[in-house]
Parts: C-alpha cells; sequence; structure tokens
C-alpha cells in the first residue's frame, strides 16, 4: 500500500523550529515506511523528511506575511498534491480544509485528521464529504463532531529524538505560540509567584505582535523573565530537559498539545490548566498536575518542588500512551479500513 501525505506547503516537514502539524507528519511518513508501507510526502522544496518527496513551491513560507494569498496558495499546491498521487497511491491522507475539497478530484479513498479546534462552519463542510475518513488527535475533539467515519489516533512521537534529563535546573518553561489562547502571559504570572525563573520560547506571529508587545515584553529582563526564541529539537530537548516543569497555562479548548508529551519524554513534568485534551494527555499527579487557576497551578509548583516526580516514570508514560509505535499502528488501521470500504463499494 502507498500512502500519499498532503502537508500544507508553507513550513517544511519536519519543521526546523514551529510547526506541530509537520513534525506530526514527518514522524508518522518515517514511522510508516519502518513498517514497510511506502509513503510519499507532498511538501516544499526545503524539507529533509526521509521519504520520497515532491513539491510546487521550492521555499518554504513562514511566517505568512499576506495572509490574503495564503489560502489561495494552499488550495494549489494540495489541488496538484491530490491530481498527481492519484496516478500512484492507493490512498491520500490530507491535514487541512483544502485538502477535503480535493477529494471531489479523485476516486481514490482519502483520510482527513483535523489538527484544529472545533468550528461549526467546518463541521458543516465535513458533513459534505460523509465518505472521507476523519481522524480525530483526541477523544475531546472527537465528542464535537458527528461523521459516519470517525475515530481518534492520539499523536506519538518518536522518542529517540528526546533525551531524558534525569537532574533538573531551577528554571521554568513555557514552549508555544505567543498568544493570549496559550496563556503565555499566565506562565510569568506563575514564575512570578513562585519566585522561579522563566525561560520561554515560541512563535511571535504578525497577528498577535500586539500582545507580545503589551502583555509579555514589558516582563522580559533576559535574566528572570527569558525570551529565547523559536526552539527546534535540539533547542527544545536542552530547553524542557533541564526545567523544573513546563507551564501549560491554556486558555482555550486545546485540540492536543504536543508539547506536554515532549516535556514528558525528556522528563520533566506538566502543569497545566484544565482544557480540551489536556486530561487525556497528563495524567494528574503522576505526569504533572491540572489545574483551574493560576493560584491551583502555583501550589502544585510547590508540591512538586516538595514531592518531585520521577523523570523515568515519565518517559515511561509516555513510552506506554505516546509513542510512535502507537500512532503508526492506529493510522494503518485507518488506511486499511478506508481502502477497504472503497474496494467494496467498487465491488457493489
Amino acid at each position: 500500500m502507498k500512502i500519499a501525505l498532503v502537508a500544507p506547503p508553507f513550513i517544511t516537514v519536519p519543521p526546523t523550529d514551529y510547526g506541530g502539524t509537520e513534525l506530526f507528519i514527518a514522524q508518522l511518513a518515517e514511522g510508516l515506511q519502518n513498517t514497510g508501507m511506502e509513503v510519499v510526502v507532498y511538501t516544499n522544496g526545503e524539507s529533509t523528511v526521509n521519504a520520497e518527496r515532491r513539491w510546487r513551491y521550492d521555499k518554504a513560507q513562514w511566517p505568512i506575511k499576506q495572509d490574503q494569498y495564503a489560502w489561495q496558495k494552499e488550495a494549489d499546491h494540495t489541488a496538484w498534491a491530490v491530481q498527481d498521487a492519484a496516478r500512484t497511491c492507493d490512498a491520500i491522507h490530507v491535514q487541512s480544509p483544502q485538502g477535503l475539497i480535493c477529494a471531489q478530484l479523485t476516486n481514490l479513498p482519502f483520510i482527513c485528521t483535523l489538527h484544529g479546534p472545533h468550528d461549526d462552519r467546518l463541521s458543516e463542510l465535513y458533513a459534505r464529504y460523509p465518505d472521507i475518513h476523519y481522524v480525530c488527535i483526541s477523544q475531546f475533539q472527537r465528542s464535537q463532531e458527528s461523521m459516519p467515519h470517525l475515530r481518534t489516533v492520539h499523536h506519538g512521537i518518536d522518542l529517540s529524538q528526546y533525551r531524558l534529563q534525569e537532574s533538573k535546573q531551577q528554571y521554568l518553561s513555557f514552549i508555544g505560540r505567543i498568544a493570549p489562547i496559550k496563556g503565555t502571559h499566565l506562565a510569568i504570572d506563575v514564575a512570578k509567584g513562585a519566585g522561579i525563573p522563566l525561560k520561554i520560547a515560541g512563535d511571535i506571529q504578525p497577528s498577535y505582535r500586539d500582545y507580545f508587545e503589551a502583555k509579555i515584553k514589558p516582563h522580559l529582563d533576559g535574566n528572570f523573565i527569558e525570551y529565547i526564541g523559536l526552539a527546534g529539537l535540539e533547542a527544545k530537548n536542552e530547553l524542557l530537559g533541564n526545567s523544573l516543569a513546563m507551564l501549560f497555562p491554556i486558555q482555550w479548548n486545546e485540540p492536543f498539545g504536543l508539547v506536554m508529551v515532549e516535556a514528558m519524554a525528556c522528563g520533566t513534568p506538566v502543569l497545566a490548566l484544565a482544557g480540551g485534551s489536556v486530561p487525556e494527555i497528563v495524567r494528574d499527579g503522576a505526569s504533572g498536575y491540572i489545574c483551574r487557576s493560576v493560584t491551583q497551578l502555583g501550589k502544585a509548583l510547590a508540591k512538586l518542588q516538595a514531592n518531585p516526580m520521577n523523570p523515568d516514570d515519565l518517559r515511561r508514560y509516555v513510552q506506554e500512551n505516546f509513542s510512535l509505535e502507537r500512532m503508526v499502528a492506529g493510522y494503518r488501521k485507518v488506511y486499511a479500513d478506508a481502502v477497504g470500504a472503497r474496494e467494496r463499494e467498487r465491488v457493489a
């Protein structure tokens, strides 16, 4: 079986720093190949994923400075990718609404992973394509949708790319988009309340520049509250692995939150506000603490300092629940079901 993985054209696969979806695609592609499946990744020409790569646009483009043209570019890239994949592949796996619309261009089975939050208008679009096999990345996300072919496959990571760090340094970490819904300003409040330094890494997108300037930048001193910029894989290992805890004070219903898994893989507990998928990913009291307020986050941090969690236990928890092998097995089942259903339709 040969699978086409269609990525958006803007970020390299894998990403050099920002790009959760692109990291997912890269690890899925290589994981599938390790099980003997053929894969072709449709991406941009700067991608380095260890799989067959095809592209229409030579260069990555992030951040997107001309948002009004982004949809047009992705639609063009995706339509080309689907048309090309239809000649040689057995199934096409897309990651966006643009990809979904392109299902009309071929009779091949389509799989679509839902990476974003619930949106009523998108759900109306999904309903127009009931034959597509949809994959949710959390049970919380799945509970908000009602398509006929719908299942959950949690993200998994390649643990070999993450170092277990047994000893910790006296600071907290935050990795994520610098945006109100990610709660970067709340991470600063927690750090200041606890008197523990905070290192912040993440993308400052143009639409959130004002938030950064007003709510984050005034607190930065390069010492106690430090912004280190974007974090690639090596920087993530360093930042997460050495920190006492990673703060995840989200202000929205997070569909998954891959960085929580990355932190635990490095042996670092997660202190999170409850929202969306968080209770599916963090085992409260065992791999971190799930809280309801900034005040509770502070209390959880004090508890963690008094009784540190065992880094080996955190990594073992990731291995058992969020391994790459587990995710790959889930998608192999999705592909087999999608191809089998299409074959049965043809026979009928």
